[in-house]
């Protein structure tokens, strides 16, 4: 069990913020007259959308077997991930920590908050070298931990994730945006013994759901509630939290997704056997590969003259393309490309 007071790491004004509460969101009515919040009369969608999203949360908690107070949606996980920082990092003094290479995002938003990025540089299989943590969380004042698992973008997912909350006396936030694709257990089952764990799911991959926007932070009450008091009011519009209800109302549309795309996936990874540009294809528990090619400059651009889009990691990591995983028409135009190279 770890013992972190999670109010010591969260900045002082922060601590002193009143949330805003939305009167009609926070009682219930039989027949509500609805004159309170300067709304047009007329519309299908002419209201205000539930600012505590009370239906999603319900729906979730029953699905991951966790309390409503213990989860915070956002406007994507960008907005989680900037609030997150912006509660515990003070600007031009706190310091995150990343992976290196992991998702950009981290550092995007800490920059932005003006906090320090350090960079945890992984070793030649995208693994944390546990001794380098322990020797920067020793040297350096870091708040937030970003741990991405699958990681995003090498594919691989991290291993003794535990070991990580266990020794971090700061904030650990697990970003499991491919999780649904890696069979491996999430750290939604380490909550209980960790207060200073945050994880990150998304809508955006396993489910379909990109154009809804919504992410979700799974964490103790008390972050939770730090979550919320930041976070804007209506952050989550009525066509999303619709969107996402009626997918979590039909499971079978997420097992059917991930089974395609793991069967792609594998298919995939047959087919890149024996291709002449193909130097090395890295192991992947996530919807995508990393993909070290002879020529990575070259082929990007032949598969951009055929409209193929993909995702230059050169040369961040030399000589990378990540492609992610298509239905079977659009993974055999990008073999087929990639054979006649």
């Amino acid at each position: 069990m770890n013992t972190i007071s999670i109010n010591t790491l969260v900045r002082e004004n922060i601590l002193k913020l009143k949330p805003y509460i939305s009167f009609r969101d926070h009682n219930e009515f039989s027949e509500p007259t609805y004159l309170d919040a300067n709304e047009s009369p007329f519309g299908e969608w002419n209201r205000y959308p539930d600012s505590t999203q009370k239906k999603l949360k319900n729906s979730l908690a029953e699905l991951r077997k966790l309390s409503p107070s213990q989860i915070a949606i956002g406007n994507g996980s960008d907005e989680l991930i900037d609030l997150i920082i912006k509660i515990f990092c003070e600007p031009k003094k706190d310091a995150i920590l990343m992976m290196n290479p992991s998702f950009a995002m981290y550092g995007f938003y800490a920059a932005i908050n003006e906090n320090k990025v350090l960079q945890l540089d992984l070793d030649e299989n995208f693994e944390i070298i546990k001794e380098d943590f322990l020797q920067i969380i020793k040297e350096e004042p870091i708040k937030v931990f970003f741990l991405c698992s699958p990681n995003n973008p090498t594919g691989n997912s991290i291993e003794d994730i535990e070991f990580y909350v266990q020794n971090f006396n700061g904030i650990v936030v697990v970003d499991e945006a491919y999780i649904e694709f890696s069979g491996k257990k999430s750290s939604l089952e380490l909550l209980a013994q960790y207060p200073n764990l945050i994880v990150l799911q998304t809508f955006s991959k396993a489910w379909g759901i990109a154009g809804a926007r919504v992410g979700v932070a799974y964490a103790s009450d008390e972050i939770i509630r730090l979550i919320n008091t930041v976070k804007a009011p209506y952050n989550v519009n009525a066509l999303s939290q619709e969107l996402v209800l009626n997918a979590l109302e039909d499971e079978s549309r997420l097992k059917d997704n991930v089974r395609g795309i793991i069967k792609e996936r594998t298919w995939l990874q047959d087919q890149f056997e024996g291709i002449e540009c193909i130097v090395k294809v890295f192991p992947t528990d996530a919807n995508f590969f990393l993909i070290k090619l002879n020529d990575s400059n070259g082929v990007y651009a032949k598969m951009l003259e055929q409209e193929i889009l993909t995702s230059r990691r050169d040369p961040a990591i030399p000589g990378c393309i990540r492609i992610n995983v298509g239905t079977r028409r659009e993974n055999e135009k990008l073999i087929n490309l990639l054979k006649n190279i």
